[in-house]
């Protein structure tokens, strides 16, 4: 359904991003912030789901040249230290910021602009709701650097999920958070990490979560829409 995109930061830098066009009334559109392995076929495959559900998407590569190949596979370990390079050198996705406000630009034109992120995207999720412009609600799906950027404040609804058994993302970092925006939705789902991806999937988490956070984008939205 989608197909590969240029978009351009306001530097004049080219960035790859995936584009699925909505399947039916444009609900808004949406940005996907993908996990450390980058615009992967999980990524792509949910982009065209809910473009199919009336979002247009748009998943921009976050930490790749503008023509790297996208991911044929959805987890590449050889590669993971490269990988957790490049998103230490990004600051976990502060570095990424640019090319977040390049995807929401392209999609402004016609109406709200939401965000959701996974992993690495869903901290850079969280820093998008605070420091970039034109978003209207953000969803971020268990970021793992969330904690260390606590003291970002978001501009737009936002809500945070984490799963209460994944090892990669403390519990004591979870109410680190908590304390530092008692008024934010935080949701703990009896998942480990991943568990909207396949490496980790957890089918009822992975449901509500997605529901929770369609909710959201329809309220922030102004639509009274079933999700």
């Amino acid at each position: 359904m989608g197909e590969r995109i240029t978009l351009t930061t306001a530097d004049g830098s080219p960035v790859a991003a995936y584009h699925a066009p909505p399947g039916e009334a444009r609900r808004g559109g949406l940005v996907i912030l993908h996990a450390i392995w980058g615009v992967t076929p999980h990524i792509r495959e949910l982009s065209d789901t809910l473009a199919g559900q009336g979002y247009e998407v748009i998943a921009p590569s976050l930490l790749d040249e503008a023509d790297a190949p996208f991911p044929a596979v959805d987890l590449d370990p050889p590669n993971l230290d490269a990988r957790m390079a490049l998103g230490l050198a990004s600051g976990w996705g502060a570095a990424a910021l640019p090319r977040v406000q390049a995807a929401i630009d392209r999609l402004a034109g016609g109406g709200k602009v939401f965000a959701m992120g996974f992993c690495f995207g869903g901290t850079t999720a969280w820093l998008a709701a605070a420091r970039c412009t034109g978003l209207t609600a953000v969803s971020c799906f268990y970021g793992g650097d969330i904690a260390g950027y606590a003291d970002d404040q978001p501009k737009v609804p936002t809500i945070l999920h984490f799963g209460r058994t994944d090892p990669l993302i403390p519990l004591g970092d979870v109410d680190r958070i908590v304390a530092a925006h008692p008024d934010l939705p935080v949701w703990l789902y009896d998942a480990g990490h991943a568990f909207v991806a396949p490496s980790g999937h957890h089918a009822d988490s992975a449901s509500l979560a997605m529901l929770r956070t369609l909710q959201l984008f329809q309220r922030a939205g102004g639509s009274r829409g079933e999700a």
